[in-house]
């Protein structure tokens, strides 16, 4: 079992095509077989190495580790189309010898005049074949003496049906008679994707192509130029595209699309990678959480859905939300970080602040899709503003009682290190003031925080504690203890 991954340099990394890329490394995965990185950057104009770079790391951040590749080597480097031109070369003056390619030298205006005749009598477009008569001979010293010319795949004459058998579709039978010679070198010399992607897939011996359904097209091509090199073609697998919620491709209109997008939000990448495992294939047994290592288990071609697969915001966010809870607190509140230090609530990823805002993540997590929100939520515990604090408790009619209560009780129970200390202080604040629900809790709660709403107070509480023992080293600002916030509205010094 050997498959690829193809993606062309020039731009980001989309979900649809990962969703190729997770399919494939699933499948090389399940079989014990080897999965390539190949770069097809024969698009000079638009293709970058810096796209490359920010592709692999995309690829690397998911988990997708290929075992050949442009950085990783491998029996049958190089990876990169840009450094197989030799190779083409080599083939396509093959090919060219054989009778199974000739020079080109009709003008685009030619190629258009063709088309738009074609057109006019309902009949598809496809190439007439008028160089084809050039004598060989003719064609060559014409391309010597610097005239430009594409060469082209000279196709079997007479109608002739090929078919192939696509895992995902069944069997697709297309005829010769609406493909005509196709380009396979383009006039400066680069590759055409059909011809480069064979050659490539040929030589590194690709046993599956998995790809998506707009290549559907291609394939008729491809198996021509297999049979004429004496190649035996791959297994072939076309996977629906992915959809917006309007049901058209999905693409930027619909909001964030790209690996790098979807990271800088705060998704997580196991949760990423299992919603679009399940975006056209279904593991069995109604399960929608999934570990990679039961994927691979699973994953089967046959289960692989030839219907379109929208993608849902929602559930990826719900998904995300799953694998905050599940996966270990350490891990999320490394994750977290860099988000709270933009926030600004965090300075520094110490030992101390790391742990503290891990003892910070069971009352968040079940309240936030992803990690960039973290900080809205804890944001009271190092920015507290005593005016507004005053305001909020004023604008209650018992609210004043309530807190100077409340900050008696704090004085004689001591710090509120746990929830057990928070509600023995709530207790005795009651029997103090007489108040209780809304009318004790309210006050309590913006007197604390500055705020109308937020975590359950018997876990924010102490989290506010622990954090006025921080060393200022920890790089997380200081806040103030319970009491002395409750002084700072109450007026007490």
């Amino acid at each position: 079992m050997r498959v690829r991954f193809a993606p062309s340099p020039t731009g980001q990394l989309h979900v649809g095509n990962v969703r190729t890329a997770l399919f494939n490394w699933l499948l090389a995965r399940r079989h014990g077989g080897t999965f390539i990185l190949r770069i097809e950057d024969t698009d000079r104009e638009r293709s970058t190495r810096a796209s490359e770079t920010a592709m692999i790391a995309d690829l690397r951040w998911l988990g997708l580790t290929w075992d050949e590749g442009p950085d990783a080597g491998g029996p049958f480097a190089p990876y990169r189309q840009s450094e197989r031109t030799a190779r083409y070369d080599e083939v396509a003056a093959d090919l060219r010898a054989r009778g199974r390619a000739y020079f080109c030298f009709c003008t685009p205006a030619q190629l258009e005049d063709e088309r738009q005749a074609a057109l006019a009598s309902g009949r598809p477009p496809r190439y007439s074949g008028r160089c084809r008569a050039i004598d060989p001979a003719e064609a060559a010293r014409r391309v010597e003496a610097g005239e430009p010319a594409a060469l082209r795949f000279a196709v079997p004459e007479g109608d002739r049906d090929v078919t192939f058998h696509d895992a995902v579709r069944g069997d697709v039978t297309v005829n010769t008679s609406i493909i005509g010679d196709f380009v396979i070198v383009r006039s400066g010399g680069s590759p055409a994707y059909n011809f480069a992607v064979v050659v490539d897939d040929a030589d590194m011996q690709v046993t599956t192509v998995i790809r998506g359904e707009d290549h559907i097209s291609n394939t008729p091509r491809q198996l021509l130029i297999y049979e004429a090199l004496g190649q035996p073609a791959p297994a072939f697998a076309h996977l629906s595209l992915v959809l917006g919620a309007d049901h058209a491709p999905l693409s930027k209109r619909h909001g964030v699309t790209s690996v790098s997008e979807f990271r800088a939000r705060g998704y997580l990448p196991e949760a990423l990678v299992n919603y679009l495992a399940l975006l056209g294939w279904s593991p069995g047994e109604g399960e929608e959480i999934v570990p990679i290592d039961e994927m691979i288990r699973r994953f089967d071609l046959s289960t692989v859905s030839h219907s379109a697969a929208v993608f849902d915001f929602d559930k990826l966010a719900w998904m995300n939300r799953q694998y905050m809870r599940r996966l270990p607190a350490s891990r999320i509140a490394a994750d977290a970080m860099p988000y709270l230090q933009q926030r600004g609530v965090v300075t520094g990823a110490t030992a101390e602040a790391l742990a503290y805002v891990e003892s910070l993540l069971p009352m968040v997590v079940g309240s936030v899709d992803r990690l960039e929100e973290i900080g809205d939520r804890v944001a009271f515990l190092f920015a507290w503003d005593a005016a507004e604090a005053r305001r909020l408790v004023e604008v209650e009619s018992d609210g004043p009682r309530a807190v100077e209560a409340f900050a008696e009780a704090v004085r004689a129970t001591g710090p509120l290190v746990d929830r057990e200390t928070f509600r023995a202080a709530a207790t005795r604040a009651r029997e103090l003031c007489g108040l209780k629900g809304r009318a004790l809790f309210h006050p309590i709660r913006v007197a604390l925080t500055a705020a109308d709403s937020g975590p359950e107070l018997d876990i924010a509480v102490p989290a506010i504690e622990r954090g006025a023992t921080l060393p200022a080293s920890a790089g997380v600002a200081r806040v103030s203890s319970c009491l002395e916030r409750l002084r700072a509205v109450a007026g007490q010094r």
